[in-house]
């Protein structure tokens, strides 16, 4: 998939994956920025949160 965020220069390939993750038994998500986002309770929990939090994100970066 060719695309570009709003911070890249030029066209590149972005791989969709599964962001969800287990460590130590409790449930995260990655972000881009390469944060981790957690603990949840469940997937349906961590779900909703991505979705605000990428709300949140293209809010900031209207905002600027």
């Amino acid at each position: 998939m060719y695309g570009m965020r709003a911070q890249d220069n030029a066209p590149a390939t972005h791989f969709r994956c599964d962001r969800l993750c287990r460590v130590n038994g409790e449930l995260y998500f990655t972000t881009r920025e390469r944060t981790l986002e957690g603990p949840f309770e469940n997937r349906e929990a961590a779900v909703r949160e991505i979705q605000a939090y990428i709300e949140r994100m293209q809010f900031l970066c209207m905002s600027r």
